[in-house]
């Protein structure tokens, strides 16, 4: 970039949900450069702090956040920050959020309660999100109607259904919040 040329716009997007449910993976595939990532390993110390209930063989957390870039055009950059996902860290999302267009909520249908604070959190801060059920190695046990009624969403609210290590399906979920947020009416002032 010369001097003369002006610095791309950026805009942010915010990737949340429970512990384990793909955020990482999800900020990781779609990413085009390495991404950031704090994984550190659960050790004894997370025993009665952390559920650990249907993670399986999961050994590893985010302990601050996941980073990832999108190059859209010259002009415009889409900067992605996966949330962590246990209770304890949740006092981070307050300062992740400062500036996201929107969000992307990931859930996965075997443990769909780990989405909820995700979706109170976009909800009490009007700021619009989708839904990405993650079926991991291709598990759904529940239909998207069944997800959307269980997670209380409302009908404007899309939801997807795929697997985030994919990267067509990472831009679609992407994607699919941008159309979102394009049909949304624009606030007066």
């Amino acid at each position: 970039m010369t001097s003369s040329q002006a610095a791309p716009a950026a805009v942010k997007i915010l990737i949340a949900g429970g512990f384990g449910v793909g955020k990482t993976t999800l900020v990781g595939a779609v990413s085009e450069v390495a991404p950031l990532r704090t994984e550190e390993f659960l050790t004894k110390a997370s025993i009665g702090v952390d559920d650990l209930a249907g993670v399986g063989q999961k050994d590893t957390t985010t302990v601050a956040l996941d980073f990832g870039r999108i190059t859209v055009s010259p002009e415009l950059v889409v900067y992605l920050f996966g949330t962590p996902g246990q209770e304890r860290f949740w006092f981070m999302w307050n300062d992740l959020v400062n500036g996201a267009l929107g969000g992307v909520v990931i859930a996965d249908t075997r443990r769909l309660e780990t989405s909820f604070a995700s979706i109170d959190f976009f909800e009490s801060r009007d700021i619009p999100f989708v839904v990405a059920i993650n079926c991991f190695h291709g598990h759904n046990t529940r239909t998207s109607d069944e997800v959307r009624a269980a997670l209380d969403l409302d009908p404007h609210v899309p939801l997807l259904v795929g697997d985030v290590r994919d990267r067509p399906f990472g831009r679609d979920v992407l994607l699919a919040l941008v159309d979102h947020l394009m049909s949304l009416p624009v606030a007066a002032g």
